[in-house]
């Protein structure tokens, strides 16, 4: 429970007071406010100090997205990285980045070790990474009919650079069997119960996806510690796959001689279908029928201009984003305001390093007046493109990488 709320769940008086001086006003039926429900101005507070524009989805646990335009930074910055929590953080305060501890064990390690994050700074090279990390329900609500879940727009992704030690040089410390064939992570995040013993989420990735020089063990984003809200002290950053193989809290990584069996492995979680099912179809959870997901789809935004733009001085626009394709590479960029019949090829630059999203760029000209939508889409080193309108419908909502796409008005 966090520390506005007592024990019964409902809100402290004074954290009412702190709200009503946050806001500047009487907070109006405030003994209606529900169990376990945080007012949005104290959220700020609670999620180190989040741009106020971030779109705050559920706050227990905690989820929010950015809309397009705060993403239009080369590397994201902290205040605008989403938040995908599936239980609740560790107490700040039980946090002591100089007591915490990363054990590697499992059936597939010759030896466990535990290490001190001290320890892992002093034996092993650092190294820095900018990774996209998307959640796999990223774009859920374009979804019809919806799927369930936390209804993301396009904000649930970011491209932030990450520092630490290759996952694959600590593993070479312990030793591997040639039986190993997966990873899986276990953090100390708090079941949403408040069960000690349940276990939030643990998810893993194959061995081969594990070793790669881009997986790493971090403790630091941008230049400065990981926050709470991101995984603080020591996190598992993966790119290219769904965020939620990317470890919060790290404090064990176990070596599998099996696909790594924790919560959220099974069923519908982070699968898709193994065949195309009817929008709305039931499918029944078996192994046979789902596949776990790995590399996320070729997928772009556009973050400038905010959509609803209007022009009054010219009938030419300079538009930018990103784009990125999970484990490949973008190859091209266009886009389009005739809802696709011609397309525009955008400039494209090359990642800052393998699994960072790439910068696009394109200078449209108007042909008159009115009202315009301007669509982007990528297409990755295999030639596949992003589909214009909904993808394969899946009862989860995952992987929508449907063209995105703003609105613009041209008045001269």
């Amino acid at each position: 429970m966090n520390d506005y709320h007592n024990r019964r769940g409902f809100l402290k008086k004074s954290a009412i007071t702190t709200l009503a001086s946050l806001v500047g006003t009487k907070i109006m039926f405030a003994e209606n406010i529900p169990a376990r429900v945080t007012p949005l101005p104290l959220l700020s507070d609670s999620v180190d100090g989040k741009d106020p524009e971030m779109t705050v989805l559920s706050d227990r646990p905690m989820n929010m997205e950015a809309p397009a335009h705060l993403l239009d930074d080369p590397v994201t910055p902290i205040n605008k990285m989403f938040i995908r929590n599936n239980g609740l953080p560790p107490v700040k305060e039980s946090i002591d980045r100089s007591a915490w501890t990363l054990t590697i064990d499992g059936e597939s390690v010759k030896q466990k070790r535990t290490y001190t994050i001290s320890e892992l700074k002093q034996r092993f090279k650092p190294h820095t990474y900018q990774l996209v990390l998307e959640c796999g329900g990223n774009g859920r609500s374009g979804y019809y009919p919806p799927a369930s879940g936390n209804q993301w727009s396009q904000g649930a992704v970011h491209c932030a650079a990450w520092t630490g030690i290759r996952l694959k040089d600590i593993l070479a410390d312990v030793g591997l069997k040639d039986n190993a064939v997966y990873i899986g992570y276990y953090g100390k995040d708090i079941h949403l119960s408040r069960d000690a013993k349940k276990v939030v989420i643990s998810r893993g990735v194959p061995i081969k996806k594990a070793l790669e020089d881009e997986t790493l063990i971090a403790w630091a984003v941008n230049g400065d510690d990981i926050p709470l809200f991101h995984g603080a002290p020591l996190r598992l950053v993966i790119g290219g796959w769904p965020a939620s193989v990317s470890g919060k809290w790290l404090h064990t990584i176990s070596v599998r001689n099996i696909v790594h069996d924790g919560p959220k492995m099974g069923g519908s979680s982070y699968r898709v279908p193994v065949i195309p099912v009817q929008p709305g179809e039931k499918v029944e959870e078996t192994e046979e029928n789902f596949r776990i997901i790995e590399s996320m789809p070729v997928k772009s935004l556009i973050t400038h201009p905010k959509s609803g733009a209007v022009l009054s001085s010219n009938r030419s626009l300079s538009v930018r984003g990103h784009a990125w394709a999970g484990d490949l590479e973008v190859t091209e960029v266009n886009v389009s305001i005739d809802y696709g019949c011609t397309w525009q090829k955008a400039n494209l630059s090359a990642p800052k390093n393998r699994l960072a999203w790439q910068q696009w760029s394109a200078k449209i000209d108007f042909p008159q007046n009115g009202y315009y939508e301007i669509w982007v889409k990528a297409t990755d080193s295999k030639g596949v493109s992003q589909p214009m309108v909904m993808p394969q419908w899946n009862p989860k909502g995952y992987l929508n990488n449907a063209c995105h796409r703003i609105a613009v008005k041209v008045v001269v």
